[in-house]
């Protein structure tokens, strides 16, 4: 395909490395933002890069952003609310170069890609929020903003986050964000002596409250917590709470272990946000012939996951490698799909059984610290850990002349066929 026009809605992981992904195809992508600035700053203060997301991102030349503004994380302590030591485990693999997960401020992040689109001369058009969009007579699209204003383009690609309209646009029948009880918040806190290493996480089962923090090479502390709610909280709800109310709430909730959760808590500096945490197991339409979903949009992952941004990435750069080197665009978002779907919703599935230990009652928080250092101590051996390469095992070659190409699909216009598609590994 040539002169490709693609409509990106969304400017976050998924949208500003799609739109990357497909500048450096050779094609022309538009992105569209619904806020000044991309609405994911609000929704946590820092992420995890795996290495997975960094080869995806290093295939469109653009993982030097999480690299420079980012630092290595390598490993992870467990311990229960009562300070009991429970066991460790390696954040993801180290690859032959060296490359470990990165944790990164996600305003960094999103700034730090967003000016690598402009730095390409790729056009962000903010404060356009999509309402509709059209199949048109010619296979084209058009797409229809709250301020009156209209794109047309070959494609349009929704990135556009758990509570994706695209997603509605696509299929009106679509399923919404499931809630999955928790709650998610944290910031960035000045505390002397905490026992970890620099760059390590500390991971906290307390009685009321899953706790985590890790401290920058700079000596900072950067901290999160999911407080559980078995009803989700409203959005007239969540802009009511002032930092101070959440900060209280969280005290109250930490109290009752023997960590430095309160401690970091109370120490921090600047606003403190809530937000649910939700996830997304299976959309049945990711794409027509003119529209595709791509990111949180189409399977939003647990954060426990640690893999959001990176799956976002992974599917960003995917879907352009399938534009770029299939006939026609449905054969290209057919393709994408298979190539995807089965990876995504295996990464959903295995994030909620992680938020499932998050929340347990009285009994289920006994019997969790009495196996879980006996299942994290076999979780370590190395058969273990091999057992999880499938999570962060995947590499994109952006040289390799086609994987869609490859894909075992009819051609609607000429009733070929080709042949099954492979994944690079």
């Amino acid at each position: 395909m040539v002169n490709l026009k693609t409509l990106i809605v969304g400017g976050g992981v998924a949208g500003t490395v799609a739109a990357l992904a497909l500048h450096k195809a050779g094609y022309d992508p538009v992105i569209y933002e619904a806020y000044e600035e991309s609405t994911g700053l609000a929704h946590s203060v820092y992420l995890t890069v795996a290495v997975n997301g960094l080869d995806a991102l290093r295939a469109v030349d653009a993982h030097h952003v999480v690299l420079d503004a980012g630092f290595p994380s390598r490993q992870m302590q467990f311990l229960s609310g009562t300070g009991k030591h429970l066991g460790s485990l390696a954040l993801g693999p180290e690859l032959s170069d060296g490359t470990v997960t990165h944790t990164i401020r996600r305003s960094d992040l999103y700034h730090g890609l967003a000016a690598e689109v402009r730095r390409r001369g790729i056009q962000i058009k903010y404060n356009k929020r999509l309402v509709g969009a059209t199949t048109l007579a010619n296979g084209g699209v058009a797409a229809y903003f709250a301020d009156g204003s209209a794109g047309e383009g070959d494609l349009l690609v929704g990135a556009d986050g758990v509570h994706s309209s695209t997603r509605r646009v696509l299929d009106v029948y679509a399923p919404e964000p499931r809630y999955v009880g928790l709650g998610n918040t944290g910031g960035f806190a000045h505390v002397e002596h905490l026992d970890a290493k620099r760059g390590d996480y500390v991971m906290i089962w307390g009685r009321n409250c899953f706790f985590g923090y890790t401290v920058s090479p700079g000596g900072e502390v950067w901290w999160f917590a999911n407080p559980p709610s078995r009803t989700e909280w409203s959005r007239a709800e969540l802009r009511s709470m002032t930092p101070a109310a959440i900060r209280d709430r969280l005290i109250e909730l930490l109290a009752f272990d023997k960590t430095p959760g309160v401690k970091i808590v109370a120490s921090t500096i600047g606003s403190i946000t809530l937000s649910n945490q939700y996830d997304l197991p299976s959309v049945p339409t990711w794409h027509n012939g003119s529209m595709a979903l791509i990111g949180d949009a189409a399977h939003a992952v647990s954060p426990a996951s640690g893999q959001g941004a990176s799956l976002a990435a992974e599917d960003a750069v995917t879907l352009a490698l399938c534009l770029r080197d299939s006939r026609t665009i449905p054969i290209a978002l057919d393709a994408y799909e298979r190539m995807r779907r089965a990876r995504v919703e295996r990464v959903v599935a295995w994030g909620a059984s992680m938020n499932d230990t998050k929340q347990p009652g009285v009994i289920g928080r006994f019997l969790r610290d009495l196996v879980l250092p006996v299942i994290l101590k076999r979780a370590a051996r190395p058969d273990a850990m091999q057992e999880m390469a499938w999570l962060f095992d995947h590499h994109i070659e952006w040289e390799v002349p086609s994987i869609a190409d490859a894909a075992e699909v009819v051609d609607v216009d000429t009733g070929t066929h080709d042949q099954p598609a492979t994944e690079v590994q």
